[in-house]
């Protein structure tokens, strides 16, 4: 399946995809957040190029693991965008994504003005690969308990 990840800010949205076997996920691009939400030809064309089976936008979650003041925001955005574009929707926390998108950014020697562009698609690829590596860890522990219990008699 393969997972397009959102990251939705008042200005910019971050793109992020991963593979048909749902184990890398990779930045793709930002677009203006005016045009994801409105289902604009720039962002219906991404959906053609990498063509997802299912949306995943990130929540900003507070230190304390609720939700963050801007949530109900991005919640409300990433519904309609799910529904404009008829793709199943899930959420996930995306606390901290985008300053280890800006500190991964300056070890490779950008500046401030030079990330603007990048760091939201790096942290939608980031949120998407904690995402990915959860899911997974989460199928092999249950295919683990399942298997365990069918030993020989």
């Amino acid at each position: 399946m393969r997972v397009m990840a959102l990251d939705i800010g008042k200005v910019r949205c971050g793109v992020a995809i991963c593979d048909p076997r749902e184990s890398v996920a990779s930045p793709v691009c930002v677009l203006p957040t005016n045009e994801v939400v409105g289902n604009a030809a720039s962002f219906r064309r991404v959906l053609e190029d990498w063509e997802p089976d299912m949306l995943l936008s990130g929540l900003p979650y507070t230190m304390a693991g609720e939700e963050g003041p801007q949530a109900q925001r991005i919640r409300a955005a990433a519904t309609a965008i799910a529904k404009a574009t008829g793709l199943p929707l899930e959420f996930t926390d995306e606390r901290l994504s985008s300053s280890e998108a800006k500190r991964s950014l300056r070890e490779k020697g950008y500046h401030e003005r030079e990330m603007r562009g990048k760091v939201d698609m790096i942290a939608a690829s980031l949120f998407l690969q904690a995402w990915l590596d959860e899911r997974r860890s989460r199928r092999e522990a249950e295919e683990g308990a399942s298997s365990s219990g069918t030993g020989a008699r």
